[in-house]
């Protein structure tokens, strides 16, 4: 008779049911794309680009009466407002709450804007005739440009860390005193005025192209 030996069996590991990321988390993010998630990225705050970019606008734009007097200031502008636009276009934007950033979508901002600029206009009354070259013009349209994309599109950002309302009145109120050595303090607030209403829309639509659209017309409506 022959004894057949017993077989022993290993004790099985019972199944571990998978994870499934946590919706927005790192690993959510890493496994589905950031496209998909509704997780902020991480705050770039404190870019070194970024506030080279803001602190090299600024400068410019502190600088520009200045070159008021010098045989060259129409090309030095030109090109200082297009290297600005340039850098503030290379700095890598946050990323926020799709859902969040414009909660009123882009038509609505818009047409505040525009009627707030327009109303601005016609408050101010009949000025004189104003009839400048297409240079001017263009400088206008770039100045405006320029500054939204340094103002409501870097710095705003930036600022997001504080809050919604520490982005709109502190974009707002850098954009003001930047201004204060060409239009003087009387002018200060109208410039701060104008520049709450700028950060808003940039809140309200989520773009830093609606305020610039604003700001090229109210641009327009100064020199023409």
């Amino acid at each position: 008779m022959t004894n057949n030996p017993t077989r022993t069996t290993a004790p099985s590991t019972p199944a571990v049911p998978r994870r499934v990321p946590r919706w927005g988390s790192v690993a959510h993010r890493r496994r589905w794309g950031a496209r998909l998630s509704t997780a902020p990225e991480p705050a770039s705050a404190a870019n070194p680009q970024a506030w080279l970019v803001v602190a090299g606008g600024l400068l410019f734009l502190l600088a520009r009466p200045a070159l008021g007097g010098v045989a060259f200031a129409v090309p030095l502008l030109a090109v200082g407002y297009l290297a600005l636009l340039v850098g503030a276009l290379a700095v890598r934007r946050n990323q926020g709450n799709p859902p969040t950033q414009a909660p009123l979508g882009w038509k609505v901002p818009l047409l505040v804007g525009l009627v707030g600029v327009a109303g601005a206009a016609v408050a101010a009354g009949p000025v004189a005739d104003r009839r400048v070259g297409g240079v001017a013009v263009g400088l206008a349209l770039g100045a405006a440009v320029a500054e939204e994309a340094l103002f409501r599109r870097v710095l705003y950002e930036r600022l997001l860390r504080f809050g919604v309302v520490g982005a709109v009145v502190g974009s707002a109120g850098v954009f003001a005193l930047v201004h204060l050595p060409a239009y003087g303090v009387a002018a200060m607030p109208v410039d701060l005025g104008a520049a709450l209403l700028l950060s808003w829309q940039r809140y309200a639509s989520g773009r830093w192209t609606v305020p610039a659209v604003t700001h090229a017309v109210a641009n327009l409506l100064a020199v023409t």
